[in-house]
């Protein structure tokens, strides 16, 4: 039997962090559940500040991991990245030099970081792939962010090729799913949505969407993504980034996730677009095809089947949900 596995999980009580440990406490089969040799610890802000080198450093000598999924992060919607470009930059690159570097003095055997699709040139081709990655500057509405998760993919191949470290990311498309932040200013977009539907309907008032609905995304169920997590920990080998997403064919408009918001609600008000407000970028569309040669048989949650769990997670959690 192999020794001990510790596996600490960063970020372990947001919206993926939440969704790993519903996976492993969960799920049964061998793939992807638990298994009997490992421990999985998740951290939260109430841990220690990941910004901090001697809170980190505290953190492993505790806990003394073997392996890191490193999730935690400064996150926020089109409208808060565009104000706080420094502190998104800022604050990610402490946590991920933290990390990364406390990773390496207590010889963890693997570390798995999250990266985000805005990391991607804005000018580029589509679909996107993994080695896009440097290929230009990033959208400008969000390059503190973009930047700041890009430099993970940088140290990852730094370490390998100094020290030998097996630091590897993944690029998840837009994640939504229990434990969101639905925050209705500072929120991505489909807990926003769902948070504002539901007060349109309580209160009675227009469910205005912000923008026109024509934007094209990836959204990818969080209990979904969390099994490609706790796959890529235990089954990729390489460095370079995979990116973690539905196919391209499962493309939806923004249009399409208010729709569906309003129809797991029951939302029968007024219900309109607002096109004089900003869409963001039209399309960032991601191939996943990496992950199908290495994954094939992997199923995804129906994207009206997600919507429906996640809309009654969130009515059924409000007054506690991050809001």
């Amino acid at each position: 039997m192999a020794s001990e596995s510790v596996i600490l999980v960063t970020g372990g009580s947001g919206l993926v962090g939440e969704a790993v440990k519903w996976v492993i406490e969960n799920e049964t089969g061998e793939r992807f559940g638990k298994r009997e040799n490992e421990k999985w610890i998740f951290l939260s802000s109430k841990d220690g500040d990941l910004r901090k080198e001697a809170d980190v450093k505290a953190i492993f000598e505790k806990y003394k991991p073997t392996h890191v999924v490193h999730l935690a992060a400064m996150v926020g919607g089109l409208f808060k990245n565009m104000k706080y470009k420094l502190d998104f930059l800022r604050e990610n690159m402490m946590m991920n030099e933290n990390i990364l570097w406390q990773s390496k003095e207590f010889n963890v055997k693997k570390v798995v970081s999250c990266l985000s699709t805005c990391i991607f040139p804005d000018k580029t081709t589509y679909p996107i792939d993994e080695t896009m990655v440097h290929d230009g500057p990033p959208h400008d509405s969000n390059f503190g962010y973009a930047y700041g998760k890009r430099m993970i993919d940088v140290y990852n191949h730094a370490y390998n090729e100094q020290f030998g470290c097996h630091f590897t990311s993944v690029i998840p498309t837009n994640v939504f799913g229990p434990h969101d932040n639905y925050e209705l200013e500072g929120s991505h977009v489909l807990p926003g949505l769902t948070h504002k539907c539901y007060l349109a309907k309580k209160n009675n008032t227009p469910f205005v969407v912000w923008g026109s609905g024509k934007p094209l995304r990836q959204f990818i169920y969080s209990r979904d993504l969390a099994k490609l997590f706790i796959w890529t920990l235990r089954e990729y080998e390489e460095i370079d980034p995979i990116i973690l997403s539905v196919g391209e064919k499962d493309e939806v408009s923004i249009k399409d996730v208010a729709d569906g918001i309003v129809k797991a609600m029951d939302f029968q008000g007024e219900y309109a677009f607002d096109s004089t407000k900003a869409d963001g970028q039209y399309k960032k569309t991601a191939n996943n095809a990496k992950l199908m040669k290495y994954i094939p048989d992997f199923e995804f949650t129906p994207f009206d089947v997600a919507i429906k769990e996640s809309v009654e997670w969130f009515e059924q959690n409000y007054d506690t949900l991050r809001k």
